[in-house]
């Protein structure tokens, strides 16, 4: 949220999505099949500036891409 800087904002999503990546691996799904990205502040689900968006906006999402890994 707009509270952190960009920099911060995008490190803590990457170590967010590594754990997220991080509990699937451990289920024992390949981490060679996943990618995971971080946005930061730069897409958030709720555009408003309070303690209910900034809970809104920490979020992760999958999809779900079946065929060949280019």
């Amino acid at each position: 949220d707009e509270r952190g800087t960009r920099e911060y904002n995008l490190a803590l999503g990457a170590r967010r999505a590594a754990a997220a990546r991080d509990y699937l691996v451990s289920l024992g799904i390949s981490g060679d099949r996943m990618q995971t990205v971080s946005y930061g502040k730069e897409r958030p689900m709720d555009p408003r500036s309070n303690e209910e968006a900034w809970s809104v906006n920490r979020n992760a999402h999958s999809t779900i891409v079946s065929g060949a890994v280019s």
